[in-house]
């Protein structure tokens, strides 16, 4: 049995090369970017106004001037028109403005009559409502980082720049697998003890997020059946999650199949709970195998914990720091295990993020995840936990 850190690196060293791929910007969303996206060109190209009015050389109005010449009217998306002293262009907003003017006044603060624009204000700032030329980003300037994911703002980055094929990260292939004979179709009827399968659905939600489209199966748990599925998908995946058959029961084939089928075990139980059964092992095509207990808390937990974080590098996006959260009552956990606590997240008046526990009825209660934000992760050499001290979280729900 090794540690959560010792897990963690292994899981995160076990990351894969996905490849990339060209998609068209607008199906880019959720995707992570496998190249830098620059600018073509300054940000904005050229000085713009930022209101409806009148372009004006500030130099003349500081020498007095108060009523200029009207030499044109200038929309957005033509060339500027120039001008020369005690001349103006009415500019509309997002319009160019031409060199020769270095400011910009509203028409709420002028009268126009006659050909004539009028200033009715006796103070003005120089460089009013002008947006500059390159003031946002120059040429050649890095907009997005390669590893970011793709949201609006970079769609809108990518369009404005001309970049309509975006190199992203291959989606990996991912099949999640229920196990036991216990479980039966959401749809169907279920006896007392029985249970409707779940967990797969729950965990799929999760990667579906990702915009990833998972497959789903269930396989009985007899060994030929195991092996005979689990052989067809390890050659067509990158990766595998499953739930349950993994701890000591007598019905728990999989670590052994897994074995016969030519995966290298890299670790089977850490010292965590919940989640302690937890099973981790590469296959030599690539295929990486995730199988999670059975119990609901348990494969919730670990798919945030483990397999997050290992999408992630898979895709080379940074692995970064999980915020820590202040207790607001005491604990006590006595076995020398790390615990992952269920809490609710809050933030005081000042931003202090405040954890509640939800400690629920163990790793079975599926009903306590519908009330939980995050995973509080314990320390292994303690067993009084104070109100107060801070821990880190996992956050899977917003609040």
């Amino acid at each position: 049995m090794i540690s959560v850190q010792e897990a963690e690196e292994k899981v995160l060293a076990a990351a894969i090369d996905l490849g990339t791929e060209e998609v068209l910007f607008m199906n880019t969303s959720g995707r992570v970017l496998a190249e830098t996206i620059y600018a073509d060109r300054p940000f904005p190209a050229c000085d713009r106004s930022t209101m409806d009015g009148i372009a004006v050389k500030y130099a003349d109005f500081e020498a007095g001037v108060r009523t200029f010449d009207i030499v044109g009217v200038q929309p957005a998306g033509h060339e500027p028109i120039a001008g020369n002293k005690c001349e103006c262009v009415e500019v509309m907003t997002g319009a160019g403005v031409h060199a020769s003017f270095d400011t910009v006044v509203r028409y709420e603060d002028i009268s126009i009559a006659n050909g004539k624009a009028t200033i009715n204000i006796n103070e003005l700032k120089q460089g009013l409502a002008i947006h500059k030329r390159g003031a946002d980003r120059n040429a050649g300037a890095c907009l997005v980082e390669s590893g970011t994911v793709v949201d609006a703002a970079v769609i809108a980055a990518c369009a404005t720049v001309g970049k309509t094929q975006l190199k992203v990260f291959r989606q990996p292939r991912i099949t999640i697998i229920s196990t036991g004979n216990e479980l039966v179709e959401p749809d169907m009827p279920a006896t007392d003890w029985q249970v409707r399968r779940s967990n797969p659905f729950m965990l799929g939600a999760v990667v579906e997020q990702r915009g990833i489209k998972p497959g789903y199966l269930h396989i009985s748990d007899d060994e030929e059946s195991l092996k005979t599925e689990m052989g067809r998908l390890l050659n067509s995946n990158d990766a595998l999650l499953l739930t349950g058959g993994v701890s000591m029961g007598k019905f728990d084939h999989l670590p052994k199949v897994l074995e016969q089928l030519g995966v290298k075990c890299v670790f089977h139980k850490i010292r965590q709970r919940p989640g302690k059964p937890f099973y981790f092992g590469v296959q030599e095509n690539g295929c990486t195998i995730f199988a999670f207990p059975g119990n609901p808390v348990s494969s919730f937990m670990c798919l945030h914990r483990y397999f997050l974080p290992w999408l992630k590098k898979s895709m080379q996006q940074e692995i970064v720091q999980v915020p820590y959260a202040v207790l607001t009552c005491d604990i006590q956990f006595k076995p020398a295990l790390i615990y992952f606590v269920q809490v609710q997240l809050s933030y005081t008046a000042t931003g202090v993020l405040m954890a509640t526990p939800l400690e629920g009825h163990g790793s079975g209660d599926l009903a306590n995840l519908l009330n939980t934000h995050a995973f509080m992760q314990l320390p292994e050499d303690r067993t009084q936990f104070l109100a107060g001290e801070s821990f880190p979280v996992w956050a899977f729900k917003a609040f």
